[in-house]
């Protein structure tokens, strides 16, 4: 690895509060995440204690509101403080989205007396939480999803498999889509449903390319008892409260691959300019440096998408098309960043001994969570031309 500090952002934030709190996880990252990530990727560790510190620190519910135990911060802030996470080790930036994701619902359309019971110990009170759309038999058609929920009494029985859940099997509690009614988008409702209820179990994680200390698992639930009050908006609407965490949870995807290529693209660096051949520095040779400069065009050009993105939500205006824009642009631009920062470091950036490497596999499943890029093209396309015709 080089021996090389990265220079922060330049980031133009809108408030000395905002400053504060990026010069606070830069901190956290730099002193408790970075030098332990590639061990413990290498590993397969999940570090449960980082996102611990993280909600004692209170940077798990940074977008939600403070009388819930959130932060109050403008997407535009919670992007940027994802992108500083994600930089120093993708499982932890990853993970952070995620749990905002599985908060989103009960956020969003829980009512006051649901709010007040569960979101303080979500935000703040070191829970950590998963999200359940996809299954075995339905990921890019989520609306075809087959786990149920069958209504007794005053409790909701839910019985299926979820797959590809991140944090599955170490999530104290879980988002859950199920139907509840006939076929179709209509059909479903959201759960949350506490990590200890019986019946509930997560298989052994998936063994993934990258990313390994950040557990997939499929979750099954055998006849998994949920009171009513749990129930999240109303009977039919969970796909639509899915599809509205997705459009922002792809911001958070967008942010984290931006911060996986800043961090490529440091290391890069610091090695194109410490390494000698034929009497001079690599970096010196035109052909790496026109390299670079693509490389650290395309990452401001993301930063840019992702954070106008944000500037839409946060100013309540619509920025679906945007943040399928974001997602689209920002992890093929990390694939293509990380990829050309193995290629800086040529047979060095091939092996363990230096992260490049690390980080090009880690980038290729950023092309297919919360949304694969096709599915991205396909939202856009809608918005620009409407529906397809059958």
């Amino acid at each position: 690895m080089t021996d090389r500090t990265p220079q922060p952002v330049d980031r133009q934030l809108p408030t000395d509060e905002a400053r504060d709190l990026l010069a606070l996880v830069r901190d956290i990252a730099q002193r408790e995440i970075a030098p332990k990530a590639a061990e413990e990727e290498d590993a397969g560790r999940f570090p449960r204690e980082i996102f611990t510190l993280l909600s004692e620190s209170g940077l798990l519910g940074l977008p939600y509101d403070s009388e819930y135990g959130g932060g109050d911060q403008p997407y535009e802030i919670y992007l940027q403080v994802l992108e500083e996470l994600a930089a120093a080790r993708l499982t932890v930036g990853l993970g952070v989205s995620v749990h905002s994701l599985s908060c989103h619902a009960l956020a969003t359309y829980g009512i006051k007396q649901q709010q007040v019971e569960f979101l303080p110990d979500m935000l703040g009170g070191g829970l950590l939480g998963a999200y359940c759309l996809s299954e075995p038999s339905s990921g890019s058609d989520a609306a075809s999803l087959r786990t149920r929920a069958v209504r007794d009494g005053d409790d909701w029985v839910i019985t299926g498999t979820k797959a590809w859940i991140t944090h599955g099997g170490v999530a104290d509690f879980y988002m859950v889509m199920a139907r509840t009614g006939a076929e179709g988008a209509r059909g479903i409702t959201a759960f949350l449903v506490p990590a200890d209820a019986e019946g509930l179990s997560a298989a052994a994680p998936e063994k993934k390319m990258g990313m390994k200390g950040s557990p997939t698992a499929q979750v099954h639930f055998d006849g998994v008892r949920v009171p009513d009050e749990r129930r999240i908006g109303d009977e039919g609407q969970g796909f639509a409260i899915a599809l509205a965490a997705l459009d922002s949870g792809r911001l958070g995807i967008a942010a984290c691959a931006i911060g996986l290529a800043q961090a490529a693209l440091d290391e890069a660096l610091a090695y194109a300019t410490g390494r000698q051949q034929f009497g001079r520095p690599i970096s010196d040779f035109q052909g790496l440096r026109f390299l670079l400069a693509d490389m650290a065009t395309q990452i401001e050009a993301g930063r840019a998408l992702y954070l106008a993105a944000a500037r839409l939500r946060d100013a309540g205006r619509p920025f679906a098309k945007q943040a399928a824009m974001a997602k689209l642009h920002c992890t093929d631009t990390a694939m293509k960043v990380t990829t050309d920062a193995v290629q800086v470091l040529g047979g060095y950036g091939y092996t363990a001994d230096f992260p490049v490497e690390r980080y090009m596999r880690e980038a290729k499943v950023l092309q297919i969570v919360e949304g694969t890029n096709q599915i991205q093209r396909m939202v856009i396309a809608r918005h620009l031309a409407g529906p397809e015709t059958r």
